[in-house]
């Protein structure tokens, strides 16, 4: 084993000490007591293995005559201590990392998608899709849960989370990744629930998004919807299309988050990136704004309310192309869901607005793969007059059939995704029925 995989086991494992010595063997020191690690007795030329590569020059003089002591600068794990003799070699994690960032490591390690931390029990990950115990970790009391997150809350957190008992922001590990992180509190004290927003984003190339997915990034204005359950990986789908769009357009885009998630660097657009509560008041409020700031694209992160969804659809009407996220579960239940926000008497014009700047709508939803891992099931509706049509004369129970015989303009049903995967042998049958809105549909189609 490296160093370096040794100094990164010392971290997961929540150690800030790492001691080699002739004829012991490796031992950690964690705020729990000492670990001994299996394996083979250490020896000196071993020490001397480990510590060659990373001795400076100015320290080799000192080390010669039996003792010296240096720092090592590493771009995960921060600044690493050294004290070194012949015979012997300690490691101290000094970086300026805070507590819960072994926690995060740990859980990025195993590949899980979020952690959960609450008062009187052991953190919990979720692992393709399932809850299960963080690996090493005993239970947490409310103390030792406020100690891991309040230092890494900035400060109008700490005050929104004692003024309503939840708050919401972003953390960044740098080299490793950046979580959504929301602190609450419940009948047992203080808890929080970490996701992994990935440092490299998925591209549009890399998740297979369809052509006529694509094209909806070509569009010049009108709104397109990501919508799905939460967990189902919208805000994944919604940054590979505004990477996407970042790489082949030259125009300006406004995202308007809460918090921020993926980071978009400049490249052949502009983006402007808002934070709900840092940068701005309110989804509504940023987005009134941005019709002041020269957008081409504007993301809303959640279209939370009547008002953020009307000022929306009026963005998209006056020549913006905008892309939002909701809560819903299919194309179809996505037009009633905004049509059913308004008041009666403004249902007409409203359904009059989206038939003309609603341009598609991708539902989706994450399924376990049969190997592990997870894979999104999508389901496509695309703006065409027919969808439109039916929009507008309030027949919105009829979309599905249209979708169902639109495949060639690129439409699809969540049970044919669902059903092509299952063929595929990628999901299993069970899990397919599990996702499925329409059960027994989805049943015939299987036999």
């Amino acid at each position: 084993m490296s160093l370096e995989a040794l100094l990164r086991k010392t971290a997961t494992a929540g150690g800030r000490e790492l001691h080699l010595a002739s004829s012991q063997r490796i031992r950690i020191v964690t705020a729990n007591g000492d670990r001994e690690l299996h394996g083979p007795e250490v020896t000196a030329q071993l020490i001397q293995q480990f510590i060659a590569p990373v001795v400076p020059a100015g320290a080799k003089d000192a080390l010669a005559n039996g003792h010296a002591e240096w720092t090592l600068r590493h771009g995960e794990l921060g600044r690493i201590r050294v004290v070194a003799e012949p015979q012997h070699a300690s490691f101290f994690l000094v970086s300026d990392e805070r507590e819960i960032d072994a926690y995060f490591r740990q859980m990025v390690e195993m590949r899980a998608s979020d952690l959960h931390l609450s008062s009187g029990s052991v953190p919990m990950v979720r692992h393709d899709g399932e809850m299960k115990p963080l690996p090493g970790r005993g239970v947490l009391q409310a103390k030792d849960v406020e100690k891991l997150l309040l230092p890494v809350a900035p400060e109008r957190n700490r005050e929104e989370l004692s003024r309503r008992n939840d708050t919401d922001f972003a953390y960044e590990i740098e080299g490793l990744s950046r979580f959504r992180c929301n602190y609450f509190v419940d009948r047992k004290g203080p808890g929080a629930a970490g996701r992994v927003i990935p440092s490299k984003i998925l591209t549009a190339e890399e998740m297979g998004l369809s052509k006529e997915i694509l094209d909806l990034c070509f569009l010049s204005k009108g709104l397109v919807l990501v919508t799905g359950p939460t967990g189902s990986g919208k805000s994944t789908t919604l940054t590979a299309m505004i990477d996407y769009i970042n790489r082949h357009r030259t125009d300006h885009i406004i995202t308007i988050e809460d918090p921020i998630e993926f980071v978009h660097e400049n490249r052949k657009c502009l983006v402007n990136q808002r934070q709900v509560g840092e940068h701005t008041d309110s989804f509504k409020d940023a987005l009134r704004a941005a019709l002041r700031e020269d957008p081409d694209i504007v993301l809303i992160g959640e279209m939370r309310d009547l008002e953020t969804v009307a000022i929306a659809i009026e963005t998209a009407e006056t020549g913006h192309l905008v892309f939002g996220t909701l809560h819903t579960s299919s194309a179809a239940t996505t037009v009633d869901r905004i049509i059913d926000q308004f008041p009666a008497d403004r249902q007409a014009q409203i359904r009059t607005m989206l038939a003309s700047s609603l341009k598609g709508v991708i539902s989706q939803t994450l399924c376990k793969k049969t190997g592990g891992g997870r894979v999104p099931a999508l389901e496509v509706m695309i703006a065409t007059p027919p969808v439109q049509n039916l929009i507008r004369e309030a027949k919105i129970f009829q979309i599905p059939s249209v979708m169902q015989t639109s495949r060639k303009q690129g439409m699809c049903l969540m049970n044919d995704s669902l059903a092509e995967l299952v063929r595929k042998g990628t999901i299993a049958k069970e899990e397919a029925m599990a996702k499925a809105v329409d059960k027994g549909a989805l049943a015939a189609m299987l036999g």
